[in-house]
């Protein structure tokens, strides 16, 4: 299953073997390494304290007990706040959700693809399959046990790296000259009942060879699934109006309000759940997504690589290579059923009710229905109703996703200048299969009908008679029949197994050179100049029934399941330069610039100019500005059709809220299609950072940044938008499905059918919408007040708008030294100042901080005591409060609400601030064994209540785990 990995082993042993034919040579005089820190390509000039670069050591690293490259990051706080940094806990099988076992780290909250991720300063192939239409690098690609440190910039550095850094750069040291060998083996779980425990054993090892090294490794981690089932708070609603009106098969279905007499929902006699009443005073049979929530879905992954150098002459070879395999399960709620044209309300034959048929023969329930004549598949008219139901089953999708990357480089020098070039090849491949949950539409409709074939196949109508090819006519399947071997195997027969293929690659090739330009007075200006070319594709190809596409009307062949194929590549190259310029004792600059040219959308000029000020000796001022940009990606650029769903807020327009959501600021969600776009411009950003640093003693040190993002040009869709603009613009309005070619609003036939005052259709120009709306109104007297839309809206991809960023970053790291051991203090917090973006639809700007997910302050202190054989550390990490999601809730939710208490007098409530503690310690048994362990969530503090999330909590800011410990054992040999 794993033959890359043991290739990949077996090409280090064959290097160790091969380099060690070779004589060894000695070297009267030690060489001294040159090293570059991140943000900058010069080397040999220590520019670490001239800007704000967060380092996770391989002490840090070691004792933070984190099984993943997400479990190291999460306690960063210039990582938290927003949704852009993700884990499992947010995938699932549909467009929407984030990609299964994939993990994303996002800077300051401007979303993955604004930060770029760097292995040894050099680019890894993303993820190909995006989350939305946002191309990331998958975090839990990166083996942890190749980590010898993580260095994070946060502010702008697309003026020494080029595209996607605009809210910074996390750059992965790997070890190197590693002499000797170390395996490490760890245990974590719950103090729960429930197994949510991961397990993890890596191995490293390293030897000189000749007047070089080779460093080889491989980890396997294995960690289990977690429900929210798994807590007894998480496994009810957090409310009872939080409901479904589709209730799962096996809980019988709902008979659909325009199939009641009393045009009321209600439930079958089968219900197995009490029942609930709605807010139109109806008993229905409900469904809650809690009992098949997957807070983290389970995940396997195995790795391996080598890190080799070797002097050739004068000049050094280095060559690293690392292949990953990992495997996850992911899983969605169970898919609605909906009509064939995906519209409410599907239909099944009068029979289907017989089964609650009274010793004499009568049925109260189908006495209270309308029995109607409708279409089957095949065109037969059958007399019945409709019903209201879901799937039993989850939507469930298995991932596997393979990683592989290889650079090889040459460095020397030329005269007093340092040189270097390599090339790098790096691809990311997923496998994505629907493995349950995801059913036909066309054989379950022709299953209700009883059209299905005991093959599996529909049948076939020759002059009003259906017969099958092959197998025999099954009978009718019956939903509201529960426990039926015969009618299951009915339903089984419609399942589906769509899959998903991508391949994402990056062919890369640099040159640097280093070394001093000039010497003015007594200060000598270090330079870096290079050059860079890379080609990157991208393709994510789903199979044929996950894809929407006109000729089908744009339905996807099965429920609850779409896709989009995405195909695109570019090329790129790159020119920048860097200066050191020091001006006296007490002053450096930073002078950069970079060219950059993309085949496919232009130029870009990005420059950098940073200063730094000492005083004196213990404190410094520093500063930075610099400008960034991020193409856009190549799914943005590239998705053919994309099947999802676009929300548009009804607080950001007052015209489109009265037109589509009765006048009120609500959010409405509805299924779309999405276009890429090939115009579209480079997201761009202007950073400024400004800093004061202050070191007393060798001992204490305190850093305060402010730093600011104006990021322009962002790439979304804008449903909003395309509504408000639909309301002038009649090539923006449809009259059903939007014509093939073409970009809008669909309208439903109702609407359809009723003119202006002028006897203007909604398609026509000149049509006055709000006439339209009380013609409709008038009509027809529909449940809603609001223009009836249709499905399958097509929009494009567009450059929305903007995003205004402000913060606070301080640091404090204080030392007391004992004879017994050292005693370390630390501080690490971000405020968030603002977070100001338009509303899309809108010029209005809102404020996100404080809003839901954005909480203006997070941080992390922790005390930790260091002796000659054992640490123990105690750390606390701290989420603000913010406000709940109330808008987005429904009318009913924010009535329960009120009458519970919770919200305030403007109808806001705030999420509790949330800290949690967290206990580490370490001994060295001897100077080969050393143990440790860790305690997360020392005091069991479960995450605060959270109304605007069905979940009840939030899971990009919060956690569910509760406590949790892990142990490990280090052996070194």
């Amino acid at each position: 299953m794993y033959n890359k990995l043991t290739l990949a082993i077996f090409a280090a042993l064959s290097v160790s073997a091969h380099a060690a034919e070779q004589p060894a040579k000695n070297s009267e005089a030690e060489s001294v390494e040159r090293i570059e820190i991140t943000g900058s390509r010069i080397k040999g000039v220590d520019l670490e304290g001239t800007q704000p670069i967060t380092i996770l050591s391989a002490e840090d690293i070691e004792r933070s007990g984190a099984s993943s490259i997400y479990e190291l990051l999460q306690d960063i706080p210039q990582l938290k706040g927003g949704a852009g940094t993700f884990s499992t806990s947010e995938s699932g099988s549909t467009s929407t959700s984030t990609p299964a076992g994939q993990a994303a780290a996002s800077l300051r909250g401007m979303g993955p693809s604004a930060t770029l991720t760097l292995i040894n300063g050099r680019r890894v192939a993303p993820s190909s399959f995006a989350a939305g239409t946002q191309n990331f690098v998958d975090v839990n690609s990166i083996p942890l046990a190749a980590i010898e440190r993580v260095e994070i910039l946060a502010t702008g550095a697309s003026a020494i790296y080029g595209a996607d850094a605009v809210a910074g750069v996390i750059n992965y040291i790997l070890k190197k000259d590693f002499d000797g060998g170390e395996v490490e083996v760890s245990y974590g779980d719950s103090f729960e009942d429930s197994d949510e425990s991961k397990k993890q054993i890596n191995l490293i090892w390293g030897t000189q060879i000749g007047e070089g090294n080779l460093t080889v490794f491989a980890d396997y981690y294995d960690r289990n699934q977690f429900n929210a089932s798994d807590r007894d708070y998480l496994a009810s609603p957090n409310l009872v109006n939080s409901y479904s009106y589709l209730p799962k098969l096996e809980n019988t279905p709902n008979i659909y309000y325009y199939s009641s007499r009393d045009g009321n929902e209600q439930p079958a006699p089968g219900c197995l759940t009490e029942t609930v009443t709605t807010e139109y005073g109806e008993q229905i049979c409900a469904y809650y997504g809690n009992q098949d929530d997957v807070l983290r879905a389970p995940f396997e992954s195995m790795s391996g690589g080598f890190m080799f150098n070797q002097a050739v002459g004068d000049l050094v070879w280095n060559t690293e290579m690392f292949y990953s395999k990992t495997k996850s399960t992911a899983y969605s709620t169970p898919a609605a059923i909906n009509q064939l044209d995906d519209s409410e309300g599907p239909w099944v034959k009068e029979d289907a009710l017989f089964i609650y048929d009274d010793a004499n023969g009568n049925n109260p329930l189908l006495d209270s229905l309308y029995i109607d004549p409708f279409d089957t598949l095949l065109g037969q008219e059958q007399w019945g109703f409709q019903f209201d139901a879901r799937f039993n089953d989850p939507r469930t999708v298995e991932v596997e996703s393979e990683n592989m990357r290889f650079v090889t480089s040459l460095e020397g020098q030329l005269a007093d200048w340092d040189w270097e070039t390599g090339i790098m090849f790096s691809e990311s491949r997923s496998d994505q299969v629907a493995v349950k949950g995801v059913y036909n539409r066309y054989k379950f409709h022709a299953a209700l009908a009883g059209e299905l074939c005991s093959d599996g196949t529909i049948a076939q109508q020759n002059n009003g008679d259906i017969s099958c090819g092959a197998g025999s006519l099954l009978d009718f399947y019956n939903p509201f029949l529960v426990g039926n071997g015969t009618n299951d195997a009915t339903l089984a027969l419609t399942q589906e197994t769509p899959t998903r293929n991508g391949k994402s690659r990056v062919y890369g090739w640099d040159f640097t050179l280093s070394g001093e330009l000039m010497s003015i007075g007594s200060s000598d200006i270090q330079s870096s100049f290079g050059l860079e070319a890379r080609k990157e594709e991208l393709s994510d190809i789903p199979s044929a029934n996950a894809v929407a596409n006109a000729d089908n009307e744009y339905l996807v062949d099965v429920f609850g399941y779409g896709s989009s194929i995405a195909e695109a590549e570019r090329t790129q190259f790159g020119a920048f330069a860097e200066l050191y310029v020091p001006v006296g004792d007490k002053i450096e600059m930073q002078l950069a610039g970079r060219y950059d040219h993309f085949d496919d959308f232009g130029s870009t000029f990005n420059p950098k100019v940073s200063i730094s000020y000492r005083p004196v000796d213990s404190v410094m001022l520093r500063a930075a500005w610099a400008t960034s940009f991020r193409a856009p990606s190549l799914t943005q650029a590239g998705v053919k059709l994309r099947t999802t769903t676009s929300t548009f807020d009804c607080g950001a327009n007052q015209a489109v809220a009265d037109l589509y959501c009765e006048g009120d600021g609500t959010q409405v969600t509805v299924n779309s299609l999405e276009l890429g776009n090939s115009a579209l411009n480079a997201e761009e950003s202007e950073s400024l950072s400004l800093g004061f640093a202050w070191s007393p003693s060798r001992d204490t040190t305190i850093t305060l940044d402010y730093w600011q993002f104006n990021y322009d040009d962002v790439i979304d869709t804008n449903m909003t938008g395309v509504l408000a603009r639909a309301i002038t613009d009649e090539s923006l309005r449809h009259c059903g499905l939007v014509p093939n070619g073409e970009m809008g609003i669909s309208y439903g036939e109702d609407v359809c059918s009723v003119t202006d005052n002028s006897g203007l259709y909604i398609d026509q120009a000149g049509a006055n919408l709000d006439e339209i709306l009380a013609a409709y109104i008038n009509e027809y007297d529909p449940r809603s007040y609001s223009l009836e839309l249709y499905r399958d809206h097509v929009i494009q991809l567009e450059n929305t708008g903007s995003q205004d960023i402000r913060g606070l970053d301080i640091k404090i790291d204080q030392r007391f030294r004992f004879d017994a051991g050292d005693l370390t203090l630390k501080l690490d917090a971000t405020r968030y100042l603002d977070y100001d973006r338009n509303k899309p639809g809108s010029d209005d700007i809102e404020q996100l901080v404080g809003t839901f997910r954005y909480p203006e302050n997070v941080g992390r202190f922790s005390i930790s005591f260091d002796a000659e054989r054992y640490y123990i550390s105690l750390g606390a990490n701290y989420t603000g409060s913010y406000q709940d999601d109330i808008e987005g809730l429904r009318g009913r939710e924010i009535d329960e609400l009120i009458e519970l208490g919770e919200l305030d007098d403007n109808e806001q409530r705030d999420v509790k601030s949330w800290t949690v503690v967290d206990l580490s310690a370490g001994y060295e048994v001897s100077d080969s064994v050393m143990i440790r362990a860790s305690i997360d969530n020392l005091f069991d503090k479960k995450p605060p209540s959270v109304y605007g999330s069905s979940r009840g909590f939030d899971s990009i800011n919060h956690d569910a785990y509760g406590t949790t410990y892990n142990l490990g054992v280090t052996y070194r040999f």
